[in-house]
């Protein structure tokens, strides 16, 4: 296994030859193997479900013309260096959201959780292929040299889990909890410290006292990654009902692929979407019912509005840093408008 410091060792080399013909492998049908580094934003636990089996899928039925080498968050770069990293040609691909790398594109502030932009799952994806977002998000990345976006989708919703119990909006103050940068920067604004560390080392923090609690992910993450092993309470209320990510790759690489392998990743991404489409969906679910490590709280709806009121004013502000940033609130709004209208299932409130 390729270690950080191994790797690091090795860069420089590495980006030298980024543009040059594809890692040196047993030929195959007379060509060389072309061989990706991709690194997720998920640890070895979440990675078993959020993208390992699209790439193991990949790498069988690439059929040896080409190999996926999978490494997991913060395995050969920091999270907060992997778009310069993919950009330079020292990885190929990332997952991840446009956030939590620093993606240098005004509408980087939308990857991640952007408060309250969507209800469910499902919601990702319908602004992506019928609203517009698709589209937008192609045009901000046409523009950065070196580094090709190429699919967003979505994970699961984004709930407190805590130490001492959240019963009240009083009781986010003062709270550290580890989130992702948009999210903290909406959060602080009741009184929440938001807190970044290496992700391998969240559950130490929390057991050590540096960390309060975590927003990053729902119940059914907690469970997998350790999460809840070491807090005790869960906040059924959320600021945003799905995680938005994406798939990225260096320009030159994903340019080499012949059409035929640039089809082939595109279905396992899809594949990679539909899997957390049901498995956070049931695991939601199951866990909040079945689940005997946290213990559920609720803050009363009439005090949890004052923060989706708040969402409102921040999509406002967001919308002024830039023309294209407006033009994603206005599709937004729009989309928020239709489920409202639409009523159940869709919304219910």
């Amino acid at each position: 296994m390729t270690t950080r410091r191994k790797f690091l060792k090795t860069a420089g080399a590495a980006t030298a030859t980024a543009g040059a013909a594809a890692v040196a492998a047993p030929a195959v049908h007379g060509q060389s193997k072309i061989t990706w580094r991709l690194q997720t934003y998920a640890g070895p636990a979440l990675a078993e479900h959020v993208i390992k089996p699209s790439i193991d899928a990949f790498n069988k039925v690439a059929n040896g013309e080409m190999e996926i080498e999978l490494y997991y968050s913060d395995q050969l770069v920091p999270t907060g260096e992997l778009f310069r990293a993919m950009q330079r040609g020292t990885i190929d691909a990332v997952q991840s959201d446009d956030d939590s790398i620093a993606a240098p594109v005004d509408i980087s502030v939308f990857g991640g959780y952007f408060p309250f932009a969507t209800r469910y799952s499902l919601d990702v994806p319908v602004l992506f292929n019928d609203y517009g977002l698709k589209e937008i998000w192609e045009e901000a990345y046409g523009e950065i040299d070196g580094v090709t976006w190429l699919s967003a989708g979505a994970w699961d919703p984004c709930h407190f889990a805590t130490v001492d119990p959240i019963r009240s909006l009083e009781d986010l103050r003062g709270k550290r909890v580890f989130t992702f940068p948009t999210a903290g920067r909406f959060l602080s604004r009741f009184g929440v410290v938001p807190v970044t560390l290496p992700w391998e080392d969240i559950e130490v923090a929390v057991q050590t006292g540096e960390l309060d609690g975590i927003a990053w992910s729902g119940i059914t993450e907690d469970y997998t990654v350790g999460w809840a092993d070491v807090t005790n309470y869960f906040l059924t209320n959320n600021i945003s009902g799905a995680w938005c990510g994406s798939y990225f790759a260096n320009s030159e690489r994903w340019e080499e692929l012949p059409e035929h392998l640039k089809t082939l990743f595109r279905l396992c991404m899809d594949s990679s979407h539909y899997y957390r489409q049901h498995w956070y969906w049931g695991g939601e679910a199951k866990l909040r019912t079945g689940g005997d490590k946290l213990e559920l709280t609720t803050i009363p709806d009439a005090e949890w509005q004052q923060v989706e009121d708040e969402a409102m004013k921040f999509w406002d502000e967001v919308a002024g840093e830039s023309d294209r940033n407006a033009r994603v609130v206005a599709i937004l709004k729009e989309y928020r408008e239709v489920m409202q209208r639409a009523g159940p299932p869709y919304r219910y409130s």
